[in-house]
């Protein structure tokens, strides 16, 4: 079967990302205790819809098929992460800070030009990327017209110095 060419509309978002969790008094410590997200809703002990900005949720978390279950594979097939795109890098400098005095470990933090990024994991080993977006004038761009993206250490100490 030969699908006609098409494209998603440019102002496609992705609107929510759903979870399955293990525990999710353990999961709501992480996204709203740590990273500072909002309770919109509950459903009892299986499953709650959480927020930035009053959003009905950019996050769900569920217990429905998961109560209990080991934490994800990092060598198995599923997400590899959820990225959370912040307004600015003073917020990403915020959330760094936040991060680094709560003793909550990286995998990984990079620039990768068009975005600076922190890696971590939930506590299920769910990956979730912190990162904010350069202004697309900032881009460099090959000369086939394609986005340069390369991974380099992303630098503390500037981002840091956003805190001042």
């Amino acid at each position: 079967m030969e699908l006609e060419n098409y494209k998603v509309p440019a102002q496609t978002q992705i609107g929510h990302v759903h979870l399955k969790v293990a525990d999710l008094e353990r999961s709501l410590h992480f996204y709203c205790g740590l990273l500072g997200f909002e309770i919109m809703a509950r459903y009892g002990e299986q499953a709650a819809f959480i927020s930035a900005g009053g959003y009905h949720h950019h996050i769900g978390l569920n217990t429905w098929y998961s109560k209990g279950a080991p934490a994800a594979s990092q060598y198995g097939v599923g997400l590899f992460h959820t990225a959370i795109l912040y307004p600015t890098r003073k917020d990403l400098a915020i959330i760094f800070d936040r991060l680094q005095k709560a003793g909550y470990p990286l995998s990984g933090a990079s620039d990768h030009g068009v975005s600076e990024a922190l890696y971590l994991n939930d506590p299920d080993n769910n990956g979730v990327e912190l990162y904010w977006d350069r202004p697309k004038e900032k881009w460099n761009f090959l000369p086939d017209g394609t986005v340069e993206m390369y991974t380099k250490p992303l630098n503390f100490h500037t981002l840091l110095a956003e805190l001042k």
